[in-house]
């Protein structure tokens, strides 16, 4: 059964964030997004960002990578390009508007694919996975940063009071590292190889998905 979803809806709800996005979380996320273009680099130079946004990741790329940017939203993209332009980053060397579950990109064609907190956002993330590990050649890795919610005990209690908040805010307490073993373990080819918290506190992680064939 195919996934129906409201894209026009998204990008709206994106345009209106355009503006205000980079100061509401340019600060929260810098190590998130630090550390997932690091891991993404240590891959291989042609690098793919899904839901590259502003730009903010963008700068953390090294100056020879190949970095390809996507996204949803036009209006979000006209900000990445402003980055791209101002900060000198010869190293993004496209930047498209496309839906994360039908990418409109070569088979095998990167060495990594970041995914920095955007995954919770995406109505099909198993669908939007699948794509990535189409573009992803063997041995690469497509490297997510986002809100993981606990797997149990208190902590788990604690997300589940707080999920309405956390909504607004474009994460979730439900989507849980299980959530990318297990497609994971249904793609066959695919194997989760660390999971790394990062600032504030352990709150955000980075996962590791390697394409093992």
């Amino acid at each position: 059964m195919s996934v129906q979803y409201d894209l026009d809806g998204q990008k709206r709800a994106y345009e209106k964030w355009a503006p205000i996005y980079d100061k509401v979380y340019v600060k929260l996320l810098a190590d998130g997004q630090r550390k997932a273009a690091q891991a993404a680099a240590a891959c291989g130079p042609d690098i793919l960002e899904v839901g590259v946004g502003t730009g903010l990741v963008l700068r953390y790329y090294p100056a020879n990578a190949r970095v390809t940017g996507v996204d949803l939203s036009v209006h979000m993209l006209a900000k990445a390009r402003e980055k791209v332009r101002d900060l000198g980053l010869s190293q993004v060397r496209c930047l498209a508007a496309m839906d994360a579950c039908n990418l409109g990109l070569p088979d095998a064609s990167f060495d990594a694919v970041t995914v920095p907190f955007v995954i919770t956002l995406v109505p099909d993330p198993e669908g939007a996975l699948d794509e990535m590990r189409r573009v992803l050649r063997p041995g690469g890795e497509i490297v997510v940063a986002s809100k993981m919610g606990a797997e149990g005990g208190f902590p788990m209690k604690v997300e589940t009071a707080v999920a309405p908040l956390v909504a607004k805010m474009g994460w979730s307490s439900d989507f849980k590292v299980s959530r990318l073993r297990a497609w994971a373990d249904k793609a066959g080819d695919m194997k989760v190889i660390d999971v790394q918290p990062v600032f504030p506190a352990g709150f955000f992680k980075i996962v590791r998905i390697k394409k093992t064939g």
